[in-house]
């Protein structure tokens, strides 16, 4: 697919004040979400914009879902947890870092999805205090497509030699798939990587196995997004782009 040039993070706004100039901020992503879209033939509402809320204060977050955000990402489960008695209670929060296992009987209620099952010991963990708490949670397996050293996640290898063992979970449902891409100069580098991830899943889908689906794609990022959103991605995960630099 043909890139397109887009205002990404030249422009991010940011400072101090009231309003932290987000409204201008998430101006400028929806319009780079509504381009993209239509480069790629998509509907605008496929895409689900989450604010990615890390050392952020309530305040800004509060200032955020003023102007409509309703989803928002963190990476850190005391962080999440110690915001969240202070917020709006029809916010859906999203778990988007490395979650420890030691930390996911705390964090399982009180997320709509866990995009970071990034190993089997995390996947059986999530599974086993799903069924403690008598509840089903929803997350997507974090794919290292890249291959670096520094992310966590599986191989795309290793997520099809896991299938079966992914299945038969009665309390945890893959969703999914997310990655990290790569930090580059030029968003077209990670074209490749996001078209992967895309492939990934729809493979995944042919072998049809039970407790597995493929509804989402959380990919992209403040440097990334237009490109991520054109191959396909359903969440996109902006920070800085939104609420300015940290």
């Amino acid at each position: 697919m043909r890139a397109t040039s887009y205002t990404n993070g030249s422009t991010i706004k940011g400072g101090e004040g009231k309003n932290y100039m987000i409204s201008e901020n998430l101006k400028i992503i929806n319009d780079n979400i509504s381009r993209a879209c239509k480069q790629s033939g998509r509907a605008e509402d496929e895409v689900k914009l989450i604010a990615v809320s890390k050392t952020k204060p309530v305040a800004m977050i509060q200032e955020a879902y003023n102007l409509g955000i309703r989803d928002f990402g963190e990476n850190k489960v005391k962080e999440l947890l110690t915001k969240k008695p202070d917020l709006p209670e029809d916010i859906s929060w999203h778990m988007i870092g490395h979650l420890q296992t030691n930390k996911v009987k705390s964090v399982i209620k009180e997320v709509k999805l866990i995009h970071s099952i990034d190993s089997l010991k995390l996947a059986d963990v999530v599974d086993i205090e799903a069924r403690k708490a008598g509840i089903t949670v929803d997350g997507l397996l974090e794919v290292n497509v890249a291959g670096e050293e520094s992310k966590f996640g599986f191989s795309p290898d290793e997520v099809f030699e896991l299938l079966e063992r992914f299945s038969v979970y009665k309390f945890l449902r893959i969703k999914g798939l997310m990655t990290v891409a790569p930090f580059v100069q030029n968003p077209e580098d990670n074209r490749k990587i996001f078209y992967n991830l895309r492939k990934l899943s729809v493979d995944i889908m042919s072998k049809k196995n039970d407790n597995i689906s493929m509804n989402f794609l959380s990919m992209g990022m403040t440097g990334d997004y237009t490109i991520a959103v054109e191959e396909g991605a359903d969440f996109i995960r902006i920070g800085t782009g939104l609420f300015g630099a940290r």
